[in-house]
């Protein structure tokens, strides 16, 4: 494993926002994430989840603030903040005519790993995510779970403190979730860093040690499950905490009965 920098916070958000024409897709968002840190930003869709992990990669430039990964400025040391990040969009883009190996292996070579470190950890990634049996397919015969583990084996080939992951368990099957919830866990359990958002509350609810609730570009809520299921009035969990924090309300069901029957 790579030297980690365990005086510094993994990543810095310090009054970030950013801006799409006339509406604030984030606002002023503060946060820090420690080193061995699990954190989930769950929230609606357009809440802004996608905006700030784009913005944490350096895929989108804030329209103000900063925001620091292991002590680099992402806009201003792109280069030294990005060896120390790995990342995995939604719908990870991957080359159809490369084999599985063939791709980690220019992954490897993007990120500068040895060949005597590839030999050791492309096999080894491969074989914690099940794909060890695919590696010398072609990666458009992947299903849409195995280009996801693929994508997340590309993300991990140089070691990098923080891991940030959008909706990292969609597609994938259960055996293959439990694998992913397994790994990061062993990721945080070594000092690395995993930033996710997802949809899933069950998936925050098990997996993360403190969730941030967003909403229109808001961080609005923040803590523990624990804690942020203690501060609710709407009942117990996480489910409840998110509804109150984000003004959802549940829809009366003859009211919905009666707009589907007219």
């Amino acid at each position: 494993m790579s030297e980690h920098t365990t005086a510094l916070a993994a990543v810095q958000f310090e009054a970030v926002g950013k801006d799409f024409e006339d509406r604030a897709a984030v606002a002023e968002l503060n946060l820090e994430l420690a080193p061995g840190e699990l954190f989930g930003l769950i929230g609606p869709n357009g809440a802004g989840k996608t905006t700030t992990i784009k913005m944490a990669v350096g895929l989108l430039r804030p329209t103000r603030g900063r925001i620091l990964v292991c002590g680099h400025d992402v806009q201003l040391e792109g280069g030294a903040a990005r060896r120390h990040l790995g990342y995995v969009p939604d719908s990870a883009p991957l080359y159809e005519k490369l084999t599985g190996g063939e791709m980690l292996e220019l992954a490897s070579d993007l990120h500068g790993v040895s060949r005597e470190r590839r030999r050791r950890r492309i096999p080894a990634l491969l074989e914690a995510l099940d794909l060890g049996p695919a590696a010398g397919q072609l990666v458009h015969s992947y299903s849409r779970g195995m280009r996801q583990k693929l994508a997340l084996c590309a993300a991990l080939i140089h070691d990098p403190e923080v891991i940030f992951l959008d909706e990292p368990t969609v597609g994938l099957d259960p055996r293959a979730a439990r694998q992913l919830r397994v790994m990061l866990r062993a990721l945080c359990a070594t000092g690395h860093a995993v930033f996710l958002s997802t949809h899933a509350l069950e998936v925050a609810s098990a997996l993360c040690d403190r969730v941030g609730i967003f909403s229109a570009g808001r961080l609005v809520a923040e803590g523990t499950v624990e804690e942020l299921a203690g501060r609710s009035t709407g009942g117990a969990g996480l489910e409840a905490a998110f509804m109150q924090a984000t003004g959802a309300e549940d829809q009366d069901a003859a009211s919905l009965i009666a707009a589907l029957s007219a």
